[in-house]
């Protein structure tokens, strides 16, 4: 085959992809925010949460210019994954697969614009295992693309040269993330049947102190009716380990709040007035 044969039959495999996915494409309109977003199940839309406003009404837009007004049905800031509910409009799921790619392998970013299907073709320059994000949230696998995202395009789906969706786009810190297909459909599963991803919960407002030995977090208020208060905690202690492992900051407290902690028993190690005390406490359920 020649360069221009093998470049053209890549053209038509890249277009014959992107049709395919199109369908599912939708774009999702939120109080002067504008994104994209896919047909998950009958009925049900995932988009990219950071991209959806935090009030206001929803709507859907279709490719053929129709428009949805759409409710949401939860929402997970910590996976960047928001789960919307229409009715009165039937469209094509996207078909989402499980496999990560291999480093280097080009993938397809299929979105909307105004409902239209828009496309820009990436390389695969990162592939690698779980990770766990900032706001704590677990992701399957750290997939990175070499392309830059328009802010419409945020929440389209990833597609292999298989036409498997890899994925959901969204921006990171200078690049562009893909939510694995994986990610999706555990943490969209919870967010339909229960609207809400469960995270723990330790009921205390606290503040970051310097110790002459590293960093504690004193305690600046208690909810009366949670899991700090119930152990003893006070407000004024100064919380200085977990389960012997010294605080390591807010940020890493919260990443360690995830849905696998709540109602787990922790060993508090704090100090009160300057005095040393162990306490322990069973994580709650971070209230609605």
């Amino acid at each position: 085959m020649s360069d221009l044969s093998a470049f053209s039959a890549l053209s038509s495999a890249l277009s014959a992809t992107v049709a395919a996915a199109a369908p599912s494409l939708v774009s999702v309109h939120s109080h002067r925010s504008r994104a994209s977003g896919f047909i998950w199940k009958p009925g049900l839309v995932v988009t990219a949460d950071e991209a959806l406003a935090d009030e206001g009404d929803v709507a859907i837009q279709f490719a053929d210019g129709t428009t949805r007004a759409a409710t949401i049905a939860g929402r997970d800031h910590t996976t960047d994954i928001a789960l919307l509910r229409l009715d009165g409009k039937d469209a094509q799921p996207a078909a989402l697969g499980t496999a990560a790619p291999p480093l280097g392998a080009l993938a397809v970013v299929v979105a909307a614009d105004h409902g239209a299907p828009v496309a820009a073709l990436a390389m695969v320059s990162r592939s690698a295992g779980p990770w766990r994000s900032l706001r704590g949230g677990e992701i399957d696998a750290r997939i990175e693309l070499d392309t830059r995202l328009r802010h419409s395009s945020e929440g389209g789906l990833v597609l292999d040269a298989q036409g498997r969706a890899l994925g959901m786009a969204v921006r990171g810190p200078r690049r562009t993330l893909v939510i694995p297909a994986a990610t999706i459909i555990r943490v969209a599963g919870k967010l339909e049947s229960h609207g809400r991803i469960a995270r723990g919960y330790l009921g205390a407002g606290l503040q970051p102190v310097r110790l002459d030995d590293g960093i504690g977090a004193m305690v600046m208020s208690i909810d009366k009716a949670g899991p700090a208060a119930a152990a003893g905690l006070r407000q004024g202690d100064v919380i200085t380990a977990l389960n012997n492992e010294p605080f390591r900051g807010m940020r890493a407290l919260m990443r360690e709040l995830g849905p696998d902690s709540v109602g787990a028993v922790v060993d508090v190690a704090a100090l009160r007035a300057g005095e040393p005390l162990h306490l322990a406490l069973t994580i709650g359920e971070r209230p609605a």
